[in-house]
């Protein structure tokens, strides 16, 4: 009998005890069937698997014939689509290393235009053969080479005629003759308009990556060069003749150049660093500088206030090489080449009069 009721309580055991196991385990999957449900409403909606496209790129071949004779000179193959001319240039000076790429001048016919370095081989591609025309443009230089060379010139010739070097003057006579104040501050004036240009040419104009052919460099130079030798003579000469009015016409003119000079620069500065709305560029407007309102009066106030420096230094020192200077500056800017002779003969009989006749 006991043992009977002792195989019944541990019967009922087990039968508890396998149904708190069941309740346990039936709770365990209800929470991880939960905690799965949540993971996957917070993840989202499935977003679908992109399809990767595989483009097919196309490639060019560049046929470059000589543009005199017409004869292949080589071919530059596996051009992609978004190459420039500028890379087919660099491709082409591997292949004919004589020729670099500022000198290599592309045309896509005979005696036409040349393609410029950002202009896409599929713009001008009709089929997957491309032939262009080479020219030699010749040797080349950079723009910031010509403005540099164009610049540092004056500045250096200049001030070898205001020293007196002897080579150029007569020692004695330069020794007896004392320099009038004026000598002393046309060569600052000097000075100071072609530093002006230097820095503004380092550091604020932004200059052309391009090159130019080296007769403009020779052609450019000739002009600056030649033009200052020939007021530096006159203005350090020893028998030079200070102006008319004395003092007051220096003061007056020296100011007023310094004030063209300013108003030069802060325009510069201004034209350097144009406003953006969008993708187009806005033309520079007055502001709160003093110098900037003449865009009131002109659209490029750089080119009047160039002018007047000229004109200060002119009537400043009273020479006629500089009044010669200011018309070539004045006929150069403005592009009014067919009434130079006009203008030229009527301003150097008026300067010559007027300044002249105060030296004899």
């Amino acid at each position: 009998m006991f043992k009977r009721h002792k195989s019944l309580a541990s019967e009922r055991k087990r039968e508890l005890f396998s149904r708190g196991a069941t309740r346990s385990i039936l709770k365990n999957d209800l929470r991880n069937f939960h905690c799965l449900s949540h993971f996957v409403l917070s993840a989202g909606p499935l977003k679908s698997i992109p399809v990767v496209k595989h483009s097919k790129t196309t490639h060019f071949e560049i046929e470059v014939l000589d543009a005199q004779t017409r004869k292949q000179i080589c071919i530059v193959d596996k051009v992609i689509q978004t190459s420039t001319i500028h890379d087919v240039k660099q491709k082409f000076h591997k292949a004919c290393p004589k020729w670099y790429p500022s000198r290599v001048g592309l045309q896509l016919e005979r005696g036409g235009p040349f393609l410029k370095d950002y202009i896409t081989i599929q713009s001008i591609a009709t089929s997957s053969i491309v032939t262009l025309y080479f020219t030699d443009l010749g040797q080349q230089v950079s723009w910031t080479t010509v403005f540099l060379a164009e610049y540092t010139g004056p500045l250096l010739i200049y001030l070898l005629f205001y020293l007196r070097i002897p080579y150029i003057y007569d020692m004695k006579e330069s020794s007896r003759r004392l320099r009038h104040p004026v000598v002393h501050v046309a060569c600052f004036c000097h000075c100071i308009h072609y530093i002006r240009y230097l820095l503004e040419t380092l550091f604020v104009h932004k200059v052309s990556a391009g090159h130019t052919p080296l007769k403009n460099l020779i052609k450019g130079c000739a002009f600056y060069w030649g033009f200052t030798s020939w007021i530096a003579y006159y203005i350090n000469h020893p028998q030079y003749t200070p102006p008319s009015f004395g003092n007051r016409q220096v003061t007056i003119s020296a100011i007023n150049f310094l004030i063209c000079e300013a108003g030069n620069h802060f325009i510069n500065v201004i034209l350097s660093h144009p406003n953006h709305t969008g993708v187009n560029a806005c033309f520079p407007s007055p502001n709160y500088n003093p110098f900037t309102w003449m865009f009131f009066l002109v659209s490029c106030p750089n080119y009047t206030y160039e002018i007047g420096s000229w004109i200060s230094f002119t009537v400043m020192t009273q020479t006629l090489p500089a009044d010669h200077l200011s018309l070539e500056a004045l006929t150069y800017l403005f592009h009014i080449r067919r009434l130079i002779p006009l203008i030229y003969l009527y301003w150097s009989l008026y300067f010559s009069v007027l300044f002249y006749n105060s030296e004899e």
